[in-house]
């Protein structure tokens, strides 16, 4: 994986995911071709999981009370639920 891919954002990678499967999607590439697109795509898969895992964990980090309990705040009101 390059250093350019992974400085994408996760909305360009999935973009450019989506791109893929599209062409793959129509069958009209030849096989070399297709090839070269379904590795990209691997890579850009793999960019858009490794951004999503991050932001899961900085998710987990600001929702964590003082003792490790998860505790999720419903946006529209002041109750918390414990987990």
């Amino acid at each position: 994986m390059t250093a350019k891919n992974k400085e994408l954002s996760f909305e360009t990678a999935f973009n450019q995911l989506e791109e893929i499967v599209d062409v793959l999607e129509s069958g009209d590439l030849p096989l070399e071709k297709s090839l070269a697109q379904f590795e990209e795509g691997i890579k850009l898969s793999r960019i858009c999981t490794e951004k999503l895992e991050k932001a899961q964990k900085k998710i987990e980090l600001l929702l964590k009370d003082s003792k490790g309990n998860f505790k999720f705040e419903d946006l529209d009101s002041d109750d918390k639920e414990e987990i």
